[in-house]
């Protein structure tokens, strides 16, 4: 077992510094770019009101071909297949990708969670700790505060306080600081690892521009969360060099 692997099955992340060159992320921040400005004028209230961050990035009706290109080959590049490797072995499904900015109002809050609390109860939220995993491999386009977890929550259980805040309850809110709370600050060119299973909050400030990246193990209940139209279609995946992650979630959803 790598040491990448050990950190992740202790604590439900992995942090790899300078894993990009900031060259390489050029073209990647160009079209990231061009997706928000698009998304900000269709989304100018939400944005408003809210907004944290946006989806569907490789969605065919916003981007062009040769943009969407730019992200496919990040999603099915070498550097990110390896280290996908590490924690998901056989059968990494592509799910989504996600946008992270800055809230517009100065004093909105961030907040604890555990992506599955959306859609599931409590106690499937226990159930999902084991397995099948969801990651998120974060890449910082501008250095930003990063995210908080709380290290070993992907397979353990909230404690009083944990879930109290977490779910604003017993007068709590999902804001306040927690005493396990670990701050992984992140750099252009960093890519953080973790687990959607495991209780964390993002850290807004500076300018905070990260491109989040979604895979999942295979699972009937998980491909439901994949939207057809963020795939490559057959042509566009002769161009890729591992197109196993997109072919993964096809083919299941035709099944």
């Amino acid at each position: 077992m790598s040491i990448e692997q050990q950190n992740y099955q202790k604590n439900g992340f992995i942090l790899i510094k300078g894993f990009f060159k900031p060259e390489e992320l050029h073209d990647i921040h160009k079209v990231v770019q061009c997706f928000h400005e698009l998304w900000l004028k269709d989304n100018a209230q939400f944005y408003n009101e809210k907004a944290v961050n946006s989806a569907y990035l490789t969605n065919n009706k916003g981007l062009n071909h040769v943009e969407r290109m730019v992200l496919f080959r990040l999603l099915s590049c070498d550097k990110i297949s390896r280290l996908l490797h590490e924690v998901i072995p056989e059968s990494a499904t592509f799910m989504n990708t996600q946008l992270f900015f800055n809230p517009k109002t100065k004093n909105q809050k961030n907040y604890w969670h555990r992506d599955p609390q959306y859609h599931l109860t409590i106690d499937q939220q226990k159930e999902a700790l084991k397995g099948p995993d969801v990651l998120h491999i974060r890449v910082p386009l501008k250095d930003e505060p990063g995210i908080e977890v709380i290290p070993g929550s992907h397979v353990g259980w909230d404690t009083t306080e944990e879930l109290a805040v977490r779910l604003g309850q017993d007068g709590h809110v999902n804001s306040e600081d927690l005493s396990a709370g670990v701050k992984i600050p992140l750099l252009v060119g960093d890519v953080l690892l973790f687990s959607a299973n495991m209780i964390h909050r993002g850290l807004y400030g500076l300018e905070r521009f990260a491109l989040d990246l979604l895979y999942f193990e295979q699972d009937s209940e998980l491909l439901k969360f994949v939207d057809q139209d963020c795939l490559p279609n057959e042509e566009e995946m002769k161009e890729l060099n591992n197109p196993p992650v997109f072919l993964n979630a096809k083919h299941q959803a035709m099944a």
